[in-house]
């Protein structure tokens, strides 16, 4: 998986205390990004998915927050990792510069496991104009919370 960064301790991407992992590459290049260095897909570096789910598991917090850049460009390693943190109990969410719909209609395997697997989904671009400081895990008011497990 091509990894920007990996955050142990966050408090900002998700409920209580997580580890974030920031994918490389983003083509939707929003506007007033926080994270414009995520753009290049052959920025960060390659990491095995076992590594992070190594990583994962140490840190022993619950929560697990995939973000970007567009972690969907790597929808494979990106479902390999949900399996992995599932079946480490953890909470994962994923941001998304997609839609809910739109990853929905990509009719592509590895991205239904991900919507099946993933326990919340933080959708669509940042919009700058939409930007809102007072909203908790997003930063504009077009992107959604979809909890996608109702456990």
């Amino acid at each position: 998986m091509r990894v920007l960064s990996v955050l142990d301790e966050s408090v900002v991407d998700g409920p209580g205390i997580r580890t974030v992992i920031f994918t490389a590459g983003c083509p939707h290049r929003c506007l007033g990004c926080h994270n414009p260095e995520s753009w290049n897909p052959r920025g960060g570096e390659d990491v095995l998915v076992e590594d992070l789910l190594t990583r994962i598991e140490q840190s022993g917090w619950d929560g697990v927050t995939v973000s970007g850049g567009e972690p969907f460009l790597q929808p494979e390693a990106l479902a390999r990792l949900v399996d992995g943190c599932k079946a480490l109990q953890k909470n994962v969410w994923v941001y998304t510069g997609y839609t809910f719909e739109q990853l929905q209609g990509m009719d592509d395997e590895y991205v239904t496991s991900v919507l099946d697997r993933a326990d919340v989904l933080v959708d669509g671009r940042f919009e700058q104009p939409l930007m809102d400081r007072s909203l908790r895990f997003r930063g504009s008011s077009n992107q959604r919370i979809i909890f996608l497990n109702k456990a």
